[in-house]
């Protein structure tokens, strides 16, 4: 069977909106992977709020899974409409945090948004034990890695029918200090994916100011697409203050450079479909 991956919000650090940011999108991080009648939902930055308005009325059953537990990731869940219209076909996968589970329901305190979770008729499932476990029982094969992002954070390797999808939304590829994955084990864990999307938020002009925040430079992003031979690069978490133009630019810059690798690109934007 096969996956259908769609971009729903590609933008990095913060939401984006405004006229120049039109044409790639100022959602954050969100992207879905459609199987049948499964949709595994990789973040919930503001992007999953568009994503919600398709699938509250679509009968899918709808699995969340979580790159990190920073605000970008997280700050669109409370408005997904699933959760307060058809929350007993959704599930959320725990992310493990200091040991323990952490449910994106923590965000319904009353504190940090104004609905409680024991507000709401009906509660999804909390999967707090072996979330990957329960994806291959729903017929996602699931991997994950650490990989370099101050707090921590996870990359993900999606295989189904065949086909594979890399997911590394945040990762700082030559960080400052011991690094928690290096280069050559981030390609292996990529190694020969269909699909690789990838932190790619930085130019070498924002260096050395946000060396250490836990991002990478898209020549750096580059690199590590060709030493994993990938089939197709998608740059992603853009940086909120890069304009249209200006991803275009990065755009030409990139495909040149994975030309002679015969590795396709194309920069992150919302709307992007791409079947596998």
């Amino acid at each position: 069977m096969r996956m259908i991956v769609t971009f729903w919000g590609v933008r990095g650090s913060a939401p984006s909106p405004g006229r120049l940011t039109c044409r790639y999108g100022g959602n954050t991080s969100c992207v879905s992977v459609e199987a049948g009648d499964r949709v595994l939902v990789l973040d919930a930055g503001t992007g999953i709020i568009p994503l919600g308005e398709t699938l509250a009325a679509s009968g899918k059953e709808v699995f969340i899974l979580l790159s990190h537990l920073h605000a970008d990731h997280l700050m669109g869940f409370p408005f997904f409409e699933p959760l307060y219209c058809a929350a007993e076909r959704l599930h959320l996968l725990s992310y493990e945090k200091d040991g323990r589970p952490w449910s994106l329901m923590n965000l319904l305190d009353g504190f940090h948004f104004p609905v409680e979770a024991s507000e709401l008729t009906v509660q999804p499932h909390r999967v707090e034990t072996d979330p990957l476990g329960f994806l291959r029982t729903q017929g996602f094969e699931v991997r994950r890695h650490p990989v370099n992002h101050p707090g921590g954070a996870f990359g993900y390797r999606v295989s189904r029918g065949g086909r594979t999808l890399v997911f590394v939304p945040d990762n700082e590829l030559d960080p400052p200090g011991a690094a928690t994955v290096d280069f050559a084990e981030l390609a292996a864990f990529c190694r020969d994916a269909d699909v690789l999307i990838h932190d790619a938020q930085y130019l070498p002009s924002d260096l050395p100011m946000k060396w250490g925040w836990g991002h990478s430079t898209l020549g750096r992003a580059c690199a590590l697409a060709a030493a994993a031979r990938v089939k197709h690069f998608v740059p992603f978490h853009h940086d909120p203050c890069r304009s249209d133009a200006a991803l275009d630019a990065m755009q030409a810059e990139a495909r040149e450079a994975l030309a002679p690798e015969g590795i396709a690109c194309t920069f992150a934007y919302e709307g992007l479909r791409i079947e596998l």
